[in-house]
């Protein structure tokens, strides 16, 4: 009589192991080229818009957008950022800006009180920036038109 011939459990039990580290990895491997690891991103921007609601006191406030460009053209975009501010003093403001870029955004958040030169805390991002941490260095090099240049120092 021929009978049914069945793996044994053993291998049936490694085999399923097998497939499942297989998924985690490749899982892992997906999710792992999405972090940010230790970085300097260097751009430079130029300021394209300029809003200024209420008076320079508390409540008050300036939205600001620029055209954003990498290391190698002034000439060529590569994104856009978008940057709110709030008086929250006579002469303090307190700013968040989402800088779009290739491959993701960059979020930041922090305190100032001048727009010549500034550093905030880089509080995350998405695609090739999730969950990014750092700072930003914002000095100006020119006011008017308005370019500044932008140094994200990213940690993780």
């Amino acid at each position: 009589m021929a009978g049914i011939v069945r793996p044994a459990p053993r291998v049936l039990g490694t085999l399923a192991v097998g497939v499942l580290a297989a998924v985690a990895l490749g899982l892992a491997a997906d999710w792992s080229s999405e972090a940010t690891g230790p970085a300097a991103v260097r751009l430079t921007d130029r300021q394209t818009g300029f809003i200024q609601f209420g008076e320079n006191s508390p409540g008050g406030g300036e939205i600001m957008r620029f055209t954003l460009f990498g290391s190698s053209s002034t000439t060529k975009p590569i994104g856009h950022a978008v940057v709110l501010c709030t008086y929250v003093g006579q002469s303090e403001r307190s700013c968040s800006g989402t800088y779009i870029v290739p491959r993701g955004t960059i979020q930041t958040a922090g305190i100032l009180r001048t727009r010549l030169l500034y550093n905030q805390a880089v509080t995350g991002g998405t695609g090739l920036y999730d969950n990014a941490r750092g700072t930003l260095t914002v000095t100006a090099k020119s006011i008017k038109p308005r370019r500044e240049v932008l140094i994200f120092r990213l940690t993780g």
